[in-house]
């Protein structure tokens, strides 16, 4: 029988990417204007006030001082890595590529989970690996195409996304929420924020709404990824 807290990490799990499949959609629609050094400034700075609310509601005691700061800084590393990456490939590629891409991260997380986190993968976990990499491959027709920088990039994106998940895994016990969400929205502020002059290309007002939503989307969706 599946243990309630296995039900629990499914349904965040699933609303999560419910929630990212809008957020996706509204980057590959300001993908086509705008680098994705500044949209993913912007939907990082427009996301604070949510973190705020989230502070607010937070009754955990202790600081925002990581109990283990090097598996942080190295989650935040692979989340800015992810994000650069991601918001390119959607910028460039058909939505349906750039899944297939991302899809292909829960099978490197279930690789990444045995060094890492010490897990046991048996035979059937295995067989489940090599036929959802089998799906990717079909899905993206190797040879089809041309292999351009925007495949590079979805292969970046996914596995970036496992390297920050396995380390949410591992330390997510012992650390806020807080500290997992706000860290990484802090690296892309800061480091996004040092390229922003060089891409900066004025908004209009819509736009600006349209990145509230991808800031609003997210957060969510981070929070409902870190929850599970």
């Amino acid at each position: 029988m599946i243990e309630k807290s296995n039900l629990k990490g499914v349904a965040f799990a699933l609303t999560g990417f419910a929630v990212f499949s809008t957020h996706d959609v509204v980057i590959k629609v300001l993908g086509g204007t705008y680098a994705p050094f500044q949209i993913l400034f912007f939907s990082a700075l427009l996301g604070f006030p949510v973190a705020t609310l989230m502070l607010i509601s937070d009754k955990t005691p202790g600081t925002l001082r990581p109990v283990h700061p090097w598996w942080v800084l190295a989650r935040t590393a692979a989340a800015l890595i992810t994000g650069v990456s991601a918001f390119y490939a959607f910028s460039v590629l058909p939505l349906a590529q750039v899944y297939a891409f991302i899809f292909a991260a829960p099978l490197l997380i279930t690789i990444l989970s045995i060094p890492m986190l010490g897990e046991k993968v048996g035979p059937h976990r295995w067989a489940a690996v090599a036929i959802g990499l089998l799906g990717v491959l079909i899905v993206l027709r190797p040879g089809a195409d041309a292999f351009t920088l925007g495949h590079s990039a979805g292969l970046t994106a996914a596995a970036g996304s496992a390297s920050s998940s396995v380390p949410a895994r591992k330390i997510g016990p012992a650390e806020r929420r807080a500290v997992m969400m706000l860290y990484p929205m802090m690296g892309y502020v800061v480091i996004m924020g040092m390229i922003l002059p060089f891409v900066y290309v004025p908004m209009p007002v819509e736009h600006l709404g349209l990145l509230a939503i991808v800031a609003v989307f997210g957060f969510t969706g981070a929070l409902c990824t870190v929850l599970a």
